[in-house]
Formats: structure tokens, sequence, C-alpha cells
């Protein structure tokens, strides 16, 4: 049976720094029977700009967001971070900006931007993607997925669905690592101290790997993991459910 078609939003910072985990959206998606397009003029959410106070300057980027995306019924990303910036922050900017037509434009196409745990349960219907990943795992339910988007357990559901996977329960969970953006660096000590209470919560798992739906907290944790040597690697959820027979790392 033929998938739906799915418009790829692949998001900046994912693009520059980690492509694998929108290269296994593709994959994923694909294997379950969608057609994934990647529209080549899309940019940047705006979030960076409408979180550090740069409003206006985040219009522009909103415009471009649905003029490229709001063709598509269905727009999948890698990011919590990102999809809550689109559903949360860009009907804001285009009130902003006194511009009704900007405004309709953004009502029609937030609702149909979905992060990638949200469309595999709710549009798909699917929790079981055919992965296989033996290796011991814990997850890390990043702020925006969970206080923005209310994503629940669908990441637990699809995780818990993996051939092979030991899925142990990570402490403390629902705690921010701290990394938050620009928060990171006008607030380095308490980011520090927030992402070490997290990594020494990831190290009493016991875990070999650490998987969350957002790169810029795994990059966070992960930065903190590897400076106390831990041993403990980062995946994206999407590498994981992409995987099969190998390990993707």
């Amino acid at each position: 049976m033929t998938g739906p078609t799915v418009a790829l939003f692949a998001t900046c910072f994912n693009d520059t720094m980690w492509p694998d985990a929108p290269r296994a959206t593709v994959t994923l998606l694909e294997r379950l029977g969608c057609r994934v397009v990647f529209p080549r003029e899309q940019t940047c959410c705006g979030q960076m700009f409408t979180n550090t106070g740069y409003a206006d300057e985040a219009v522009p980027l909103v415009r471009r967001f649905v003029d490229v995306l709001g063709g598509y019924d269905h727009v999948v990303a890698p990011s919590g971070s990102c999809v809550g910036s689109v559903r949360e922050q860009h009907a804001m900017l285009a009130r902003r900006a006194g511009d009704p037509g900007l405004e309709r434009a953004v009502e029609e196409t937030a609702p149909r931007v979905r992060e990638l745990s949200e469309f595999l349960v709710d549009v798909l219907g699917v929790t079981d993607v055919g992965a296989y990943f033996p290796h011991r795992v814990t997850y890390h339910p990043t702020c925006h997925s969970l206080r923005m988007l209310h994503i629940g357990d669908r990441p637990l559901q699809l995780l818990r669905a993996v051939r092979g996977i030991d899925l142990v329960e990570l402490p403390a969970a629902t705690e921010c690592c701290g990394f938050g953006g620009t928060f990171a660096i006008k607030n380095a000590d308490t980011s520090i101290a927030m992402g070490s209470d997290k990594a020494r919560h990831v190290r009493e798992t016991g875990a070999e790997v650490l998987v969350a739906g957002d790169n810029s907290c795994l990059a966070h944790i992960g930065g903190l993991l590897d400076r106390q040597r831990s041993g403990v690697r980062t995946l994206h959820l999407a590498q994981v459910l992409a995987s099969t027979e190998e390990d993707p790392a």
C-alpha cells in the first residue's frame, strides 16, 4: 500500500551539523511506504531569532516557511524544538507583522507540521516500524516535545517495539538538560550544572546509547558525557528507528 506524500523539514541545525537524523527520517518513512520530498528552498523556522528577542527578524522566515511548505498535507521534522516553534510561535509572529494573509497561511500550515514520533503514531498509526537495535538504550524527553507539543509516550511506544532493544528508564527524565539554545551561553554555569545532573542520571542507567528527538539536547548532554569519558553514545530517535540489521553509529 502506498502511503502519503510527506515533505521533510530537515531543520537548519540538522542540515548543518547532524544530517544523519534527516537522512534516517527519509529511510524510515520510505520503508513505511511514504513518498518523501525535500523542498530545497526551505531554511530556518526562525526560532533562534524569536527566542532571543528578534521577533521582527523572524517574520521573513515565517513567510518563507509557509511559502515553501504550505502546499503539503504532511510536513515532518526530526525536531520537537523546531516543530514547537512552528506550531506555537509562528501565529504570534504573523499577528505581530499585522498581515492577515500571513496569519491565514500560518493557521492552515502549522497544524500539518508534525514531529516524527507524532506522525508515525498518530498519522500512520504504527508503533512497530520494523527496527532492530540490540543495545541498552535510555530515552530523554526534550522540553519542547514534552511541554510544547505534548508528545507524551509516543517515542517510548516506538522504542519498545524495536527488536533486540534493552530500553531502560531514565531517572528524573522530565527534568530539563539545561541546553535551551542561547541559555547555555548566557547562563553557562547553570546550564552545565543542569546538564551534569542529566548526564549523571544517564550513567546511572548503564545505557550504551542515549536517545532523544532533538539533536541540540543530545549535543549538550553528549558533550558532557564525552568529557566524563562515560562511553555512552548519543543517537537521534530517527536513527534507532531506521536501524534494521546494522548499528547506525
